[in-house]
Formats: C-alpha cells, sequence, structure tokens
C-alpha cells in the first residue's frame, strides 16, 4: 500500500445518491410471509419487492386510511 494516494482527479460516485439506509423496523410475520411468497413468484428477493412497493408508495403519495373504531 502506498502512505499517500492522489484523489485530486477523481469523481463523485454517481450511485451515492442512490444508496440505501439500513434501518430495524418491525413487521407483521404474516406481512413478511406474503411478501416472501409474491417475491418468489416473481424471483426476485422479498426485501426488494418490500422497498419497490414503499418506494411506488412514495412517489405516488399514496395514504393509507384508517378507520379506528
Amino acid at each position: 500500500m502506498r502512505k499517500e494516494y492522489d484523489f485530486t482527479n477523481s469523481i463523485k460516485n454517481p450511485y451515492s445518491s442512490k444508496l440505501k439506509k439500513q434501518i430495524t423496523i418491525r413487521i407483521d410475520e404474516d406481512t413478511i410471509n406474503y411478501f416472501r411468497t409474491l417475491a418468489g413468484e416473481i424471483g426476485i428477493p422479498y426485501q426488494k419487492l418490500m422497498n419497490l412497493y414503499l418506494t411506488d408508495c412514495a412517489k405516488s403519495h399514496k395514504k393509507l386510511k384508517l378507520n379506528w373504531k
């Protein structure tokens, strides 16, 4: 390894704005199983499917209609 590296001609990572952040979230087991099954049918990882769904909801400004009784 070199003692020093020259980064003067380097460029910013074009993908850095799309990095994902790891969080902890509690989700019902039935909900996870639903997405696992659906993801298996589609052929993608279930966490990616959940992310795609949540991203779609955020982009379309979808709001949940709750009716508390």
